[in-house]
């Protein structure tokens, strides 16, 4: 399974929770996707009514000479999610102030889906520990293997 994952995400913010959701797409997007030729950097989850759409994620034409001067690569992107979940969604981030972000973008079968994250931003003293909490865990790891 190739995944375009979106790795500033666990840097920057401390995940609550995470969804699993479908995408709504073009076919030549389709194919962009699956030739790795997509980006989630500063994507997120915009609510419009009863409609969740991902703004932001940048999708390279598949053949750009070929493809209509009117495609937009930033276009917001319905998403593909349960009215319950929707829901349940928008009330948690207008309630308490996070944000939704994608995580990752995979094939499942012969579908495109969306790992999504409700995500609480970090403060720069919790990723200079984090940091630190790696380097520590990286280095024990290091001193059992050597022995």
């Amino acid at each position: 399974m190739e995944r375009i994952e979106n790795r500033k995400v666990r840097r920057d913010y401390s995940i609550l929770e995470t969804i699993e959701a479908g995408i709504a797409l073009e076919g030549s997007e389709v194919k962009s996707i699956r030739a790795h030729r997509a980006s989630l950097d500063g994507a997120y989850v915009e609510f419009s009514g009863t409609s969740a759409q991902l703004m932001n994620m940048h999708i390279e034409p598949y053949q750009p000479k070929n493809i209509s001067e009117s495609y937009d690569p930033k276009r917001p992107r319905p998403l593909l999610i349960s009215k319950k979940e929707l829901t349940t969604l928008a009330m948690e981030k207008k309630e308490k102030g996070l944000t939704i972000v994608p995580l990752s973008v995979y094939n499942k079968g012969r579908y495109i889906k969306v790992s999504l994250a409700l995500v609480k931003g970090k403060k720069n003293y919790d990723k200079r520990e984090a940091l630190k909490k790696e380097a520590v865990r990286r280095d024990t790891g290091r001193t059992l293997k050597n022995r």
